[in-house]
Order: structure tokens, then C-alpha cells, then sequence
């Protein structure tokens, strides 16, 4: 709780800046990415960061989940800041509760392994405490929640044996295992058709309702921002 006994925000930044150099010598410039950006993302909130293709949101994914390293700002998760994990335990354990789900579900899973290889290796770097017979029950278990059924059946598969939104499914599935507070999605519909974008965005609120999970959903779409979000912050030019 805040001193005013307003809840504290899940994860706010504060001043977030990230500027990239480009080219050498005469020719080099820096590219404002993200230009001062102050949000807050509450407990059990669906929050959607909607901009046109270059206006920074994906950049604002990649500060949070620790891809990048702010040029200067502050992102603090849980009332601490980010900046002060330092250990590689400290890191896992963030990189855990703060999960991507990318655009591109293809790309973002091994086509050489079964379904089941992704699951199964995060939970061993995420939750080492977990048995055999635990991991299994535990994908089992997520797989169900986000809509894989029969469970056994989607884990045996290889990944081009599922659709689009089954192989999305399976992120968010991949993402819930590691028991997360705030999920970072980025686009994760854009690539889908249009039948089966409203199935993931009821999955992403039945997410929040039932798991207690928060969502920044990074999208293009103001349509799908209004359908499924608490809140909608847009960017545009690296800026809110």
C-alpha cells in the first residue's frame, strides 16, 4: 500500500528512456526509441499499449523483460527496482514472474522438439523443485487452462503439426507454468486470422479473472484494446 492507501502498482517505470546509436563515424545518429515514458500496471489488470509500428511499445516489452537496458529511467516490479538484480537467481526469478509471449508463435518455439521439450526445460530452469511426475502434471495442468486438449495428445506433437492459435496457446500455456504475476505480450493476435484473434483475447481476460495474472497486451489494434483491456495507453513517436 502507498502512503495516500491506494494499492501499489505490480510494476511501474518511471522517466523510461532507451536510445539506440546508429551508423558510424559522420553518418552515426541516435534513434529515440522510448522517450520518458512513466505507466503503472495494477494487480489482476489487463493493460494495452496500443501504437502504430515504430511508435516504441515493443521496446517498452523488451526494458521490462530485461532484453534491453534503459538508457536512463527506472522500472520497478513489486516495489523494487529493477535495476538492482544483480545474481543470475535473482534474474531467473524475474524473467519468471515477467514471461513474454511473442508475435510470431513459430519463431519463438523449437521446431526440432516436441510441444512438451519447451514446457518441460523452463520448468527445470524456473521451478528445479519440481519432481518429474510434478512437471508433467504441472503441463498437463496449464495446457488445460489455455484450451490444449486432450493435453497428452498437444505435447507429443511437433509444432508444425498445430495451427497459428494453438502454437499461441501454447506460449501463453508456456508462460503460465512459470507461475507469472505479469505476463508481457506483444501482438500476440496480429498474426492470427481474424476468426480466431477473439479466442485469444477471451483467453488473455479469462487469464486475469481466474489465474490473478496481469497482462500488458501490446498491440496495433485499438479495436482489440478496447475488447479486452482495463486500460489503454497509446504511444506514439517513442512517447504516451
Amino acid at each position: 500500500m502507498t502512503d495516500q492507501g491506494t494499492p501499489q502498482p505490480l510494476l511501474r517505470t518511471a522517466g523510461l528512456t532507451k536510445h539506440f546509436h546508429i551508423g558510424g563515424g559522420l553518418s552515426r545518429r541516435t534513434l529515440h526509441a522510448v522517450d520518458d515514458v512513466s505507466l503503472s500496471i495494477g494487480e489482476r489488470e489487463i493493460v494495452a499499449l496500443a501504437g502504430e509500428s515504430g511508435s516504441g511499445k515493443s521496446t517498452i516489452a523488451r526494458l521490462l523483460a530485461k532484453v534491453y537496458k534503459p538508457t536512463s529511467g527506472e522500472i520497478d516490479f513489486q516495489g523494487r527496482p529493477l535495476s538492482g538484480i544483480r545474481s543470475r537467481q535473482d534474474t531467473l526469478r524475474y524473467t519468471g514472474l515477467v514471461p513474454m509471449v511473442f508475435q510470431d508463435p513459430f519463431s519463438s518455439i523449437n521446431p526440432v522438439f516436441r510441444i512438451s521439450h519447451g514446457i518441460q526445460r523452463g520448468l527445470k530452469l524456473h521451478r528445479p523443485e519440481l519432481s518429474k511426475q510434478q512437471r508433467d502434471e504441472e503441463c498437463r495442468r496449464v495446457f488445460d487452462i489455455v484450451g490444449l486438449t486432450p493435453a497428452a495428445d498437444v505435447l507429443a506433437r511437433y509444432p508444425h503439426e498445430l495451427s497459428g492459435g494453438q502454437r499461441q496457446r501454447v506460449g501463453f500455456a508456456h508462460a503460465l507454468a512459470l507461475r507469472p504475476k505479469l505476463i508481457l505480450a506483444d501482438e500476440p493476435v496480429s498474426m492470427l486470422d481474424v476468426s480466431i484473434r477473439i479466442g485469444l483475447l477471451n483467453l488473455m481476460a479469462g487469464l486475469r479473472d481466474a489465474e490473478g495474472v496481469s497482462i500488458l497486451y501490446i498491440t496495433h489494434d485499438i479495436a482489440s484494446a478496447r475488447y479486452v483491456a482495463d486500460r489503454l495507453i497509446v504511444m506514439y513517436a517513442g512517447q504516451i
